[in-house]
């Protein structure tokens, strides 16, 4: 194993030529969003494959999503927080991932994230953020702010003159960070784990060591959950990753995603603020609110909208090499189009019917699962607006959905990018040398992102569903 090494200095932003303007002011106009993103996903799928081929850490591809201003898109609607809603965000993290599907990745995480206060803060944290409208008499929310009791994991009231709770999503916004991190370890996780100890004065002590699937070696903030010492509630905090105590060490032996920034991160007596506590999770399942629990399908939702973006994406590359007449040589004595013995005419791959039988296959298998997800989309938006009014069966509904939609879109990439590995990537001609047109990043980026998931254990879930009418288990491993 590898020694931990400091986190590497971030570079500085490159310059924007967007309009200067702060992005958490920037009109929730979802064609303003759609063109800025269609123009950086054109602009990432140039130098994409060579990306691929180098490996590097994805700074300049950070750099690029903070000039389009993506990653402060996803604030909460409200008259201070202009930003778009979870519909908006999943459709930008499809066409980014179309184009790259680790930039994909790195944004998905940082959108679900961004929004851990919301789903593991107070009530307060929701209803009083940062910059909103203060009440009548100008003094703030009358509710009285509810903070974390250290040691304990649970709330206690405190008066309204105390520090409001961290609405991330806001802060995100306002602070330009980008969001890495995650609430579990990944299933069968080797390293120790984290630990968190009471402060001597006031606070936490971070320790311990964990993976992470994205951006770790890039994120301005990292966002974990642990359990103080082991046990009882877990606690969501946010860390900075420039402290002297924080090593990460990078993925670099990847198959797929190579670019997403994954890496194992060492915390070394790393201490945690009071108000960088985001949020508590009962250790008690039957005590979870249904609107905590919608944090794992919010970001599984969003990796299935990075998984669709593959397929997609492939697709419409394959598309266009076999348009252009490079899907593999015409026989000989049909290269030039001459008529055959049935007096037809054949005018190269384009009119092969084997290959337009295999092509309508795949269409209709991404737009398949483009319906699933579209359907899982729109009820997990659903979910989210309705906030902790949400009931347990709006949840157990949510989460079927985003269970089929994860199945579908999952099988369908793997089939869709190894099919076109068949059709477009045969091996020769002018690209061989340098590797092929590169169409086996489409399959490794599936294939990267769709191992973690049991199919087997989503399709028993939705069984036992719709046959019994059984919830699944409320988990936020995702």
């Amino acid at each position: 194993m590898s020694t931990p090494r400091k986190s590497p200095k971030r570079p500085a932003p490159r310059t924007t030529s967007a309009p200067a303007v702060h992005p958490v002011d920037r009109p929730a106009d979802d064609e303003i969003w759609r063109r800025v993103t269609r123009e950086l996903a054109d602009d990432l799928a140039v130098d994409a494959l060579a990306r691929d081929r180098a490996g590097k850490a994805p700074f300049d591809e950070v750099a690029r999503l903070q000039e389009a201003g993506l990653p402060a898109l996803l604030t909460a609607p409200g008259p201070a927080r202009r930003g778009a809603d979870w519909r908006a965000a999943c459709a930008v993290v499809r066409e980014i991932a179309a184009a790259d599907s680790s930039v994909g990745e790195l944004l998905a995480h940082h959108y679900a994230l961004s929004w851990s206060s919301r789903f593991f803060g107070p009530a307060a944290a929701e209803e009083h953020p940062p910059g909103s409208a203060p009440d009548e008499d100008g003094d703030g929310p009358t509710t009285p702010a509810e903070t974390l009791t250290p040691g304990t994991g649970r709330t206690a009231g405190a008066p309204h003159t105390a520090r409001p709770p961290l609405a991330l999503d806001v802060c995100t916004a306002e602070e330009r960070w980008l969001l890495a991190g995650g609430i579990e370890p990944a299933r069968g996780e080797a390293e120790p784990g984290l630990t968190l100890t009471p402060a001597a004065g006031d606070g936490w002590v971070l320790d311990g060591r964990r993976s992470f699937a994205s951006g770790v070696t890039v994120a301005d903030r990292l966002v974990v959950g642990v359990r103080p010492g082991g046990t009882g509630d877990l606690l969501v905090v946010l860390v900075d990753p420039a402290h002297p105590g924080v090593f990460t060490d990078a993925g670099t032996d990847r198959v797929g995603q190579r670019l997403a920034g994954a890496g194992t991160v060492t915390f070394d007596h790393v201490p945690v603020a009071p108000e960088h506590v985001l949020g508590a999770l009962p250790h008690d399942e039957h005590a979870v609110a249904p609107f905590a629990t919608l944090a794992p399908l919010a970001l599984r939702l969003l990796l299935v909208q990075v998984g669709l973006g593959i397929a997609e994406g492939a697709l419409a590359e394959a598309r266009d090499i076999s348009r252009a007449g490079q899907a593999g040589p015409a026989p000989a004595d049909l290269a030039d189009g001459t008529v055959v013995a049935d007096g037809s005419a054949t005018g190269g791959a384009g009119d092969d019917p084997y290959l337009l039988l295999a092509y309508g296959e795949l269409a209709t298998a991404a737009h398949a699962a483009a319906a699933v997800v579209e359907r899982a989309t729109d009820a997990l938006a659903r979910g989210l607006l309705a906030g902790r009014s949400l009931g347990p069966e709006e949840r157990a509904d949510i989460a079927v959905l985003v269970a089929a939609a994860e199945t579908v879109t999952g099988r369908a990439a793997v089939h869709i990018t190894t099919r076109i590995l068949e059709l477009v990537d045969t091996g020769t001609g002018p690209d061989t040398r340098g590797g092929g047109p590169g169409f086996d990043r489409f399959w490794r980026n599936a294939r990267a992102l769709t191992a973690p998931t049991q199919a087997a254990h989503r399709l028993r879930d939705i069984g036992d569903h719709y046959l019994n009418g059984t919830h699944a288990r409320l988990t936020l491993r995702a």
